[in-house]
């Protein structure tokens, strides 16, 4: 399967003390605590694209991002192309990632939910076989995937269909819907691995390849092995870049599931108080601070 790599969302929220919400303020993100460098290599990822970008505005405008990308020619959640066209996200500099998003054309006979579909040029140019709110995901080696639901209504009320969950990535370029997981019991679709995103976990395409073990530098969400995360250098020892895969690890087992090095203990993913229901055990493993 091929694989797009995705930057960390503007929303998502690492909820150990000191936590980020990414493209806002948060009066608590100077907190410290055993846990919050598991938040730095989050913060140090999506600074690095969203970096002089504009906050998204109420009505859901997608802004221009930090990442290079050119300003958005239209609006995802609005869906304000001419009629016979679709606005979908795109990779406006070349890179291979999701940064902006441009008006392109519907096809004749446009592929609906879950039906099979094909990029038209560039992995990431936005030129698809799907219909309207949809966009070609999960792709193989020949740009052929399936049509997935993008997220609807607005950014304060996203809305997906069959319980999906709305998730918002690469610089609120990326609007998907996807299926959630727990991290402690993976069950993604082949092909899938369990991630974090806004305050609960979704599937989405492994993109590791042959890395992504324990210990092998990181620098996107998904490019770490099931059951494992992106984790700031400073949580894992001997990590010598941004960030480097450590394990998930289950709360109630007090640590004896942290099986990469001895230095590291089990923390909480969440603040005290804030997991999700189901999530109340999920913690990361990490070098105490």
């Amino acid at each position: 399967m091929r694989a797009l790599k995705r930057l960390l969302g503007p929303v998502l929220v690492l909820g150990v003390a000191g936590c980020v919400q990414f493209e806002h303020d948060d009066e608590s993100a100077g907190e410290t605590s055993a846990a919050s460098a598991v938040t730095a290599v989050t913060a140090v990822t999506v600074a690095a694209v969203t970096e002089g970008s504009d906050e998204t505005s109420a009505t859901g405008e997608v802004p221009t991002t930090g990442a290079g990308g050119e300003q958005a020619q239209c609006n995802i959640w609005l869906q304000d192309c001419a009629a016979g066209s679709k606005c979908g996200p795109y990779d406006s500099n070349d890179d291979g990632i999701h940064d902006s998003a441009r008006c392109v054309p519907v096809d004749g006979m446009p592929g609906q939910l879950g039906d099979d579909c094909v990029i038209n040029g560039p992995v990431a140019s936005g030129a698809d076989d799907c219909d309207l709110g949809l966009i070609c995901w999960n792709l193989d080696e020949h740009n052929h995937g399936d049509c997935l639901s993008m997220c609807s209504g607005t950014k304060e009320a996203p809305m997906c269909p069959d319980e999906l969950l709305c998730d918002i990535s690469n610089g609120g370029a990326l609007l998907l819907c996807l299926q959630a997981c727990d991290p402690l019991t993976p069950s993604c679709p082949s092909g899938q691995i369990c991630l974090p995103g806004q305050d609960v976990f979704i599937c989405d395409v492994d993109a590791s390849g042959d890395m992504g073990a324990y210990g092998d530098e990181c620098a996107f969400v998904n490019v770490c092995d099931t059951g494992l995360f992106c984790a700031p250098s400073q949580s894992v020892p001997g990590c010598e870049t941004g960030g480097c895969c450590s394990e998930y690890c289950d709360l109630k087992f007090g640590g004896d599931d942290c099986s990469g090095a001895p230095q590291q203990e089990c923390v909480p993913f969440f603040d005290a108080g804030a997991a999700p229901p189901g999530y109340e055990d999920v913690g990361v493993c990490s070098i105490p601070m």
